[in-house]
C-alpha cells in the first residue's frame, strides 16, 4: 500500500470503454480519409501491384464501376492518378482536353456526381524521363513547368476536379495555378497543396504503381527530410499564394512537422499517409506480425491527434470494407 495515495488516479479516465470513448480527443472517420487511386488507359484486366499488396492499377474501362462501389461503401473523396501510355518529355497529354487526366475526372464525375475528385496535379506518371516537369540540363525547368501546371489545372477544372493536390514542388506553383484556376473562371476550385512534400524513400512502392522510374533523383526540389523549419516555410508560402489546404507528405515519419505546422496556420492540414508506410504495414500484417486493422487506426489516430485534419491513404477502401463489416449482423 502507498503511504500517501496519488491525489489524482489518472486511471479513473481509463476505467471503461465508455469513460475513454467519452474522453477520446482524436476521432477517425471515413469523411477524413481521401483514397488514392490508379487508372491506366489501354489495360484489359485490374493488375495488382506488387509493392502494394490488395492495390491494383485499374483499367479506365472499369473506373466508373468503382467509383461506384467507393461510393456505395461511404468513401467520399478520390485522387486520381493515371498511368499514361501517351508520355512525352513535357507530359502534355495532362493539358489535352480529350487526354487521360481529363477523362478520369469526367468519368467519375458523370458516375457519381457527389464524389469529390482532387486529382494529382504533376507531370511524372505522365513523363519519358520520371520527373515531375519540363527536364533543361538534366534539371527540372521550375518556371516552364509551373506554366504547365496551370495548362493542366485549367484542364481538369474544365473537366469537373472540385480541388486539384499540386505535388511537384515548383517555386510558385500555388500562386500560379490560383491565378490561372481564377482567370478562367473557376475561382470555386479549391487547391490542396503538397505544401511540404519531402525527398522520402517511402516513395518507393508509388514508383512501381504508376511506372515513373527515372534516373538521378528528386532532391534539387523536394524538401530535405531533415529540414523542419523549411518544411514550415514552403507551407507558409503556399498559404500565402492562395492554398485552400496543406499537406504535409509522407505522414508517419512526420508528425512534429505536422505537428509544428499546426501551430502555424489555420488552413485545415493534409497528410500523405504513402506508399512505404502502408507496404510497411501490409507487409507485416501478411507475416501475422501484427494486428493490421489495429495498427491502421492507431497511425490514423496518430496523424489526427498531431494536427491533420485529413488523411490520404491507401487503406482507405480497407478500412471502409472494416467499418461496412463491423456494422453486418
Amino acid at each position: 500500500m502507498l503511504s500517501t495515495p496519488p491525489l489524482r488516479r489518472m486511471r479513473r479516465l481509463r476505467s471503461s470503454e465508455a469513460m475513454r470513448d467519452l474522453l477520446r480527443e482524436s476521432h477517425i472517420s471515413l469523411i477524413d480519409l481521401i483514397h488514392p487511386i490508379f487508372i491506366e488507359e489501354q489495360l484489359e484486366q485490374a493488375m495488382p501491384i506488387a509493392t502494394l499488396p490488395g492495390i491494383s492499377r485499374i483499367p479506365e474501362s472499369h473506373l466508373a464501376d468503382e467509383v461506384r462501389e467507393l461510393y456505395a461503401l461511404g468513401i467520399r473523396y478520390v485522387m486520381p492518378f493515371g498511368i499514361s501510355h501517351t508520355k512525352d518529355a513535357a507530359g502534355s497529354d495532362t493539358w489535352d482536353k480529350n487526354g487521360l487526366l481529363a477523362r478520369m475526372i469526367n468519368t467519375i464525375k458523370s458516375t457519381v456526381p457527389e464524389m469529390m475528385v482532387i486529382p494529382d496535379i504533376c507531370f511524372c506518371e505522365y513523363t519519358i524521363h520520371g520527373h515531375c516537369g519540363v527536364m533543361h540540363h538534366n534539371e527540372v525547368d521550375n518556371d516552364a513547368t509551373v506554366d504547365n501546371l496551370v495548362k493542366q489545372s485549367v484542364t481538369a477544372a474544365k473537366a469537373g476536379a472540385d480541388m486539384l493536390a499540386p505535388s511537384a514542388m515548383m517555386d510558385g506553383q500555388v500562386k500560379a495555378i490560383r491565378q490561372g484556376l481564377d482567370d478562367a473562371g473557376f475561382q470555386h476550385v479549391a487547391i490542396l497543396a503538397h505544401s511540404a512534400k519531402f525527398a522520402s524513400a517511402f516513395y518507393g512502392p508509388f514508383r512501381a504503381a504508376v511506372d515513373c522510374e527515372l534516373s538521378g533523383n528528386r532532391k534539387g526540389y523536394q524538401l530535405d527530410y531533415a529540414n523542419g523549419r523549411q518544411a514550415l516555410l514552403e507551407a507558409t508560402l503556399d498559404e500565402a499564394e492562395g492554398a485552400d489546404i496543406l499537406m504535409v507528405k509522407p505522414g508517419t515519419p512526420y508528425l512534429d512537422v505536422i505537428s509544428r505546422l499546426r501551430q502555424e496556420t489555420h488552413l485545415p492540414i493534409a497528410a500523405y499517409q504513402v506508399g512505404g508506410e502502408y507496404a510497411a504495414i501490409k507487409f507485416a500484417a501478411l507475416a501475422g506480425a501484427l494486428d493490421e486493422r489495429a495498427v491502421v487506426t492507431e497511425t490514423f489516430t496518430g496523424l489526427k491527434r498531431a494536427g491533420a485534419d485529413l488523411i490520404v491513404s491507401y487503406y482507405t477502401k480497407q478500412y471502409a470494407q472494416w467499418l461496412a463489416e463491423s456494422k453486418m449482423p
